[in-house]
C-alpha cells in the first residue's frame, strides 16, 4: 500500500476504526489492494493517520476475522486471497457489505435518507 488511500474524518459519527475497516475492505474487495500486498504496520498506519495504535489494531482484527487480511509474525500483514466463487447468500457477508457502504456514505456526509435512496436506485 504505497499511498495513503485511507482517510479518517475525526468529526464523523462513524468511529475511526470502522472508517479504516470499511475503506480497507472496499479496497480489497474491489481489487485496488491485491492478494499478497503488504499493509502498513499497525504503528505506521496509526502514525500516518494521527490515531492511537489500538484504533488501527481493532480495524485490522476485524478485517482478519472477515478473512480479508492475514498477519504472520515476520511476514507482516497482507491482503488475503478472496474466494474464487461467491458463496450462496451469506447474511454475515451481506451485513458487512451494507456496513461498509453505510460507513463510506456517512464519511462523505450522506444522511440516512440519501443512503436509502442510493440503495433503492442501485436496486
Amino acid at each position: 500500500m504505497s499511498d495513503p488511500a485511507v482517510r479518517v474524518d475525526t468529526t464523523s459519527q462513524v468511529p475511526p476504526y470502522e472508517q479504516i475497516r470499511a475503506q480497507l475492505a472496499a479496497l480489497i474487495r474491489t481489487g485496488r489492494l491485491a492478494e499478497g500486498e503488504r499493509l502498513p504496520t499497525v504503528r505506521q498506519l496509526a502514525v500516518d493517520l494521527g490515531l492511537a495504535p489500538g484504533t488501527v489494531a481493532r480495524a485490522y482484527r476485524e478485517l482478519e476475522a472477515a478473512e480479508l487480511i492475514r498477519t504472520r509474525r515476520g511476514a507482516g500483514t497482507r491482503v488475503a486471497a478472496l474466494p474464487s466463487e461467491p458463496h450462496a447468500h451469506d447474511a454475515d457477508q451481506l451485513a458487512t457489505l451494507a456496513r461498509d457502504f453505510t460507513s463510506a456514505a456517512r464519511a462523505l456526509g450522506a444522511g440516512t435518507e440519501d443512503i436509502l435512496t442510493a440503495v433503492r436506485d442501485a436496486l
